[in-house]
C-alpha cells in the first residue's frame, strides 16, 4: 500500500534526522515536497505511526493516510514516474 506521511513540525532548529530515517525504514519512499513523503510499504498506517512517534515532539502535527488512484498535481517527471509505477498498490 502507498501511504502519504504529512507533517507540520513545530520546533524550529530541531534536528529531525532520526524522524526522516524512521520514515525511510518503512519501505520504498519518495520525498519531493518539504512536508510530505510517500511510502510504499506493507505496514499499516498504525504501524507507520508506531515507528515515527518516538521521533516526534508532542506539539508537531502528523497525518498518515492511504493514497488513492485519484490524484493530480504539478511535480517533476521523476516524481510522477515513482507514483505511476505504484498506482496498482493504491486504494481505489
Amino acid at each position: 500500500m502507498i501511504y502519504a506521511i504529512n507533517y507540520d513540525l513545530k520546533r524550529p532548529g530541531q534536528s529531525y534526522a532520526a524522524l526522516h530515517e524512521a520514515i525511510k525504514s518503512c519501505g520504498e519512499w519518495w520525498h519531493y515536497l518539504d512536508s510530505t513523503w510517500l511510502v510504499d510499504t506493507s505496514l499499516t498506517a498504525t504501524g507507520i505511526w508506531q515507528k515515527l512517534e518516538p521521533h516526534v515532539d508532542k506539539n508537531d502535527f502528523f497525518l498518515v493516510i492511504g493514497v488513492t488512484r485519484d490524484y493530480q498535481g504539478w511535480l517533476p517527471k521523476e516524481a510522477w514516474d515513482w507514483i505511476n509505477a505504484r498506482s496498482g498498490k493504491m486504494a481505489a
